[in-house]
């Protein structure tokens, strides 16, 4: 089953609905006429009628009788009234996605109460420059053909797993919350060379080049990180030493612990909405 042909409908264009339909239509090379988006923001939608050329609706209603694929990118509070809209329909969709956080698929079948496919998903802000990473999981009557919908989907925006349902929450803490991670080692890299002399330029460049350039070997190579770090680890050299004091500082443990700290109040949110 191919996505070319079909109608996709988003609803909620905020900064991952907007960057789901640029990625249809910029690198799955949509035809702008089978993209349609739904947002109570008059403005927001005026915005990207004008940039993507794409059909829009101020009600949820009017863009689900267009669409066969239904993908919905709104806050999780907002979640339950789209829903309710979906259920009234008398339609039967391909595909129903989310990437509400800590919305489950139960949830979501329950409140539609027909058999359809469902898949969750949690990307990534990295979405906004197409280099997210979204994890994917099917619900109780998901095929594969919709899964591979879903996933031609979220391509569109970078990479895709999939993972079982009862481990979105982990997901949640690694990368769902990984950006600010990163954001926060880039940022004291930085903040160090300064510290020594560099102009803030120059130091924030080093910084995220070097980040980048070592996320890319890993992924280029195929080489387990710590293959990669002793690489570059002379005996008795400079990273040596600093790579003793990361560890005198747990600088490793911190960063675990913060995936873990994460993953739980992902938990605590997921378990507060009805399931």
């Amino acid at each position: 089953m191919d996505i070319q042909n079909k109608n996709i409908g988003v609803i909620g264009t905020g900064n991952m609905g907007e960057s789901i339909i640029r990625g249809l239509i910029q690198f799955a090379k949509l035809n702008p006429t089978n993209v349609h988006a739904a947002d109570i923001d008059e403005k927001k939608l005026n915005a990207i009628k004008d940039q993507y050329k794409i059909k829009t609706y101020s009600n949820n209603k009017n863009l689900l009788n267009e669409v066969d694929i239904v993908l919905i990118a709104v806050k999780p509070q907002q979640i339950e009234e789209v829903l309710h809209e979906i259920s009234t329909q008398d339609k039967k969709y391909i595909l129903i996605i989310s990437v509400a956080a800590g919305i489950k698929t139960s949830l979501i079948e329950k409140s539609i109460g027909k058999e359809i496919s469902v898949i969750r998903v949690m990307p990534n802000i990295c979405a906004t420059v197409n280099a997210a990473v979204s994890a994917l999981c099917k619900g109780k009557h998901a095929t594969d053909e919709s899964f591979h919908l879903a996933t031609t989907i979220f391509k569109s925006i970078g990479q895709v797993v999939e993972v079982k349902e009862e481990l979105m929450d982990v997901v949640t803490g690694l990368s769902g919350s990984g950006p600010a991670y990163i954001f926060l080692a880039i940022e004291a890299l930085s903040d160090a060379g300064v510290e020594l002399g560099l102009t803030r330029d120059i130091s924030t460049i080093l910084a995220v080049q070097t980040t980048l350039g070592a996320a890319k070997m890993i992924l280029d190579t195929g080489d387990h990180p710590s293959v990669l770090r002793d690489k570059v680890t002379s005996p008795g050299g400079t990273t040596i030493r600093g790579l003793a004091v990361l560890e005198e500082q747990n600088f490793r443990a911190a960063l675990i612990d913060a995936v873990k700290a994460a993953t739980e109040r992902s938990r605590e949110l997921s378990s507060q909405k009805k399931s």
